[in-house]
């Protein structure tokens, strides 16, 4: 089996590349290859068994003034790596998110639910799910991930010790409920459903739990050992941005269960365990 990673220079490519190790992998960063050129992605997929797009336009606040350059790289992006899939005989999996829901649920979100996206970057990633089951519906799998930290890029947990290094309090929403995500958990749990030869579909790539940002951040700084109610509640009011965020972004984990996989572990779980290996240090 042959690996092609597109995005792998991204906090979950470089821990698709760890998940990894040992296999026959590509790994191609933005630099590597353009998403957006068919010719060069056909030429990338060719010998390949198993393609993983990790690559997207992720500056959601941006989007909203450059829809197209989000549609290219979000939506033609997945298309393009769809047809290559379909044309080498390949599986594609599809990274997604939670922002092609608009947070109005009060349950958790179903792998079948409605989009309804309210944001240029959720509209262009629920577009890429269409276009790359469309491209290659028979191997295609979709996985929604949300609210990623690792080691190998900026995110929200290592931006909450930043802050405590030069302020005593600051203050984080809590009216906003997601689940935080390891990067290195939803790897393995990316490498999982590939061995296990799972049906083309949606699955929901989130740790377990819920939590809202406060509980989230106050639960970093816990893991290192600082007193998390430096941290003070607020609503988003408090953070109004020009791209709007879903207020409830838990997703259900049926599809796991139903193809004969557990869903992924508690995010308190995953967090502490991410602590114990060095990712929530700062530079």
């Amino acid at each position: 089996m042959r690996y092609l990673i597109a995005g792998a220079s991204g906090m979950l490519g470089q821990d698709l590349q760890v998940s990894l190790a040992g296999r026959e992998i590509t790994a191609l960063g933005r630099a590597d290859l353009d998403v957006t050129d068919l010719d060069s992605v056909l030429e990338a997929v060719s010998g390949h068994d198993v393609v993983i797009n990790a690559a997207a336009y992720t500056k959601v606040d941006d989007a909203e003034a450059n829809e197209g350059a989000a549609y290219a790289v979000n939506a033609e992006g997945a298309k393009n790596l769809g047809l290559g899939a379909a044309e080498h005989g390949a599986r594609l999996v599809q990274i997604s998110t939670d922002y092609v829901f608009d947070g109005a649920a009060t349950e958790p979100y179903r792998e079948d639910s409605e989009y309804a996206p309210i944001s240029a970057y959720g509209r262009t990633k629920a577009a890429g799910e269409r276009l790359a089951l469309a491209a290659n519906p028979e191997r295609t799998a979709i996985v929604r991930t949300a609210w990623l930290y690792g080691a190998g890029g900026p995110n929200f947990a290592k931006t909450m010790l930043r802050i405590a290094d030069s302020k005593h309090t600051w203050s984080v929403v809590d009216d906003q409920v997601g689940q935080p995500t390891w990067t290195a958990d939803l790897a393995d749990q990316i490498v999982r459903l590939i061995d296990a030869g799972t049906p083309p579909g949606i699955y929901h790539g989130t740790n377990s739990g819920r939590a809202t940002w406060l509980e989230f951040a106050r639960a970093v700084l816990e893991e290192a050992g600082l007193d998390p109610t430096r941290i003070t509640p607020t609503d988003s009011s408090a953070f109004v941005r020009p791209a709007p965020r879903p207020a409830f972004s838990v997703l259900g984990h049926d599809a796991w269960a139903s193809s004969g996989l557990a869903e992924m572990r508690h995010w308190r779980d995953a967090l502490a365990d991410a602590a114990r290996h060095g990712v929530l240090t700062t530079p």
